[in-house]
């Protein structure tokens, strides 16, 4: 029933931003519906007895191949959860510009039930059905982590599939989020993190942009309320309170809520649920058992960063944040959403906020691809010139250069720079593109509005292209 209210409520985002792209007759519904879902259902021998699990693997849109979007293990899972989330993998990689069209798999499964060895074989049982049916290559469907899997559960699939394809030379490009030992890049298990601290910077660079919120500003000190310390919440948290000096004054976990307004210590508040799964406990902080009552907290920022449809009709109206940030993928639904911006809260949509994740993976893909390190040719090159030019301006100031500078300009770029900076790149230019649109005068007032729009319109191009 969830999945169906979530897919909903991405179809009507759609529909409403699909009235300001001029499209000929259905190509509209073209680029709205998912084109295929495959269905699996296999058993795996576990425990003395047949085990039968089911899958999907939604294929929302091929304009561009391959098609690109995580794999989840969950018991909340089902078929329209997973074309929900490939359509907004489609809007999402066509608003940021990466060459892939949308997809997402699901598995209905609680991976805590199972042992490792158990949940290998079962991965494994997946991913030949994905392969023998096509739902799993290089050139046509790249999964990635989602919530319940993780880098191991890519390699399993990709030594999976480099066993179903021998003659791959570019078999562990099947799959994105894989460990460095397995072709995998720096960056990427906190890329989504990373893309939240980057999309809420681009937004405090933009003054007309903070005006609406009436925020000051400066990003420093800003309240935080983090939903979900998960993978993207802890690294989100992490990055916007250790380097731009914001408070993270309240976590929401499954077991409660934690709250300082001063704020949290977000590494001491990961090792203990680390320790005993949960934030209850935690010293120095306030515990409150209802988790969902601190979203309505007062703060600057909300950054929902769990699941789907954690603010809705009926707790919007209480919302007191001044600036939501979607880290995760739809957590305000379609109603919600419209309260939300009748109350004169503004709202960073999931489509750009939550793309660091997809955009690192394009690197990671590319990297594969090449079977090349990113920066392997001209690091070294752009050490020698660097300390050229250092060694030229000491030699025509007579000053020395300044010690606290002189490492990050001297050394050459490693490959975690590279992908920092690239992300960081399309998380700049994709925000420049919708505040420019929201401020066109177009009868565009929000961003989500904004983030559809485009998306819709690169993705009727593209069909439009090849003769659609």
């Amino acid at each position: 029933m969830a999945g169906n209210q979530f897919l909903d409520d991405v179809n009507r985002q759609f529909n409403e931003a699909a009235q300001h792209v001029p499209m000929e007759d259905g190509l509209a519904e073209k680029v709205r519906v998912c084109n295929a879902t495959y269905v699996t259902r296999f058993g795996v021998r576990l425990r003395g007895r047949m085990e039968t699990f089911i899958g999907w693997r939604a294929v929302h849109s091929t304009h561009v191949t391959p098609a690109k979007g995580g794999i989840r293990y969950a018991l909340s899972v089902d078929q329209q959860d997973v074309e929900a989330l490939a359509a907004l993998m489609t809007y999402k990689c066509a608003l940021t510009g990466l060459p892939f069209g949308g997809s997402k798999g699901g598995l209905l499964i609680d991976p805590s039930q199972w042992e490792r060895e158990e949940l290998e074989k079962i991965t494994r049982r997946f991913t030949q059905e994905l392969v023998r049916h096509n739902f799993l290559s290089p050139s046509q469907n790249v999964p990635a982590p989602d919530v319940g899997t993780n880098e191991l559960t890519m390699v399993w699939m990709a030594d999976e599939y480099r066993r179903w394809a021998p003659n791959d030379i570019n078999a562990f490009a099947c799959v994105t989020g894989k460990p460095l030992a397995a072709g995998g890049i720096e960056g990427r298990i906190e890329a989504t993190g990373r893309g939240v601290q980057y999309a809420i910077r681009a937004f405090f660079r933009s003054p007309r942009d903070v005006a609406w919120t009436k925020l000051t500003p400066e990003l420093r000190d800003k309240s935080i309320i983090i939903q979900g310390l998960g993978n993207v919440g802890y690294h989100a948290a992490k990055f916007l309170s250790e380097e731009d000096g914001c408070r993270i004054i309240a976590i929401i976990e499954r077991d409660g809520a934690l709250l300082n307004s001063e704020g949290l210590p977000v590494e001491a508040v990961k090792q203990h649920m680390g320790q005993t799964g949960g934030v209850k406990g935690f010293p120095g902080a306030e515990y409150i058992s209802d988790g969902s009552r601190a979203l309505e907290h007062d703060c600057d920022i909300l950054i929902p960063a769990a699941t789907e449809r954690v603010i809705d009709e009926y707790n919007a109206p209480r919302i007191q944040a001044k600036l939501i940030v979607e880290a995760a993928n739809g957590p305000v639904t379609f109603e919600a959403d419209s309260i939300l911006r009748n109350r004169g809260i503004v709202i960073l949509p999931d489509l750009f906020v939550n793309s660091g994740g997809v955009i690192v993976s394009y690197f990671e893909w590319v990297r594969n691809l090449t079977h090349m390190p990113f920066g392997l040719m001209e690091r070294r090159h752009d050490e020698v010139s660097n300390r050229l030019l250092a060694s030229s301006l000491e030699t025509m100031t007579g000053a020395k250069f300044p010690s606290d500078i002189a490492r990050p300009f001297l050394d050459g770029a490693r490959e975690i720079d590279l992908v920092r900076s690239g992300l960081d790149e399309i998380m700049q230019s994709t925000y420049r593109q919708l505040s420019d649109l929201c401020h066109s005068g177009k009868d565009v007032c929000d961003m989500r509005r904004a983030a559809y729009i485009i998306a819709i319109k690169h993705t009727a191009e593209a069909y439009r292209a090849i003769g659609i």
